[in-house]
């Protein structure tokens, strides 16, 4: 914890501001989801740091302690899972754990793992992520008084989508793309389904269920990397 948060911290939390005075580290690599959370926690007065990967995680946690930390279980360099085992049987333990996936059948090992929680993508309803994060918390850490649920959702900024799909773009186009494959179709597959976009989704599962073995299914792929050129061009508008 530094300075800053320790200024943070002795600011109670309030109705409008639930989490005021905690930090989130968030451990997401698709800045489109990131986008969303952080303006979830600038709405709920948390502050908010955010991992790409676990590699960079741990160089945060190694750092500072935070109060919660939101861990997806798809990263580039491994799973989220092993950050979440790894945290739940430290000591000190991190106050709020909670998994994040687009597969809401992650949720069991998500809770094996060691975790306080679990948060179903896309993460936008801020009422839901606000009570996932408070439920967890003790007493003296919950707003005074009656606090209203609200019903609104995030829509974070399309640029988050086109640097998404950037990042996309560049696996795709390595000449050892069809390594890096299984990592594009669950990374895209879930900002897709953040972004409802449903011609994208369907070009993602299409590269999955077309797949044999180790062999790129290079016609879907072809397909998918059109798309998303497409989605590019446009700026990440659908």
């Amino acid at each position: 914890m530094d300075r800053t948060d320790k200024l943070l911290v002795t600011r109670p939390p309030t109705a409008q501001q639930p989490l005021l005075g905690l930090t989130i580290l968030l451990v997401e690599d698709s800045r489109f989801a990131s986008e969303s959370v952080r303006l979830m926690c600038l709405r709920s007065g948390a502050r908010i740091r955010r991992a790409d990967c676990l590699q960079t995680a741990r160089r945060h946690l190694a750092a500072y302690r935070p109060s919660v930390v939101l861990v997806d279980i798809g990263l580039p360099d491994g799973s989220g899972l092993d950050l979440l085992d790894t945290l739940a049987s430290a000591t000190p333990r991190i106050p709020v754990l909670i998994g994040t996936s687009g597969d809401s059948a992650a949720q069991d090992a998500v809770m094996q793992a060691g975790a306080d929680g679990f948060l179903a993508k896309p993460i936008d309803n801020l009422a839901a992520f606000q009570t996932a994060i408070l439920q967890h918390l003790p007493a003296d850490r919950q707003p005074r008084g009656l606090r209203a649920m609200s019903l609104d959702t995030v829509e974070p900024d399309q640029v988050a989508f086109r640097d998404d799909l950037n990042v996309v773009a560049g696996l795709l186009a390595q000449a050892d793309a069809d390594r890096s494959l299984p990592y594009v179709t669950q990374f895209l597959g879930g900002v897709a389904r953040d972004m409802h976009d449903t011609d994208l989704d369907r070009a993602v599962r299409a590269v999955e269920t077309s797949g044999t073995g180790s062999e790129m299914p290079r016609k879907q792929v072809a397909a998918l990397s059109q798309l998303v050129q497409q989605r590019i061009a446009a700026g990440g508008l659908l």
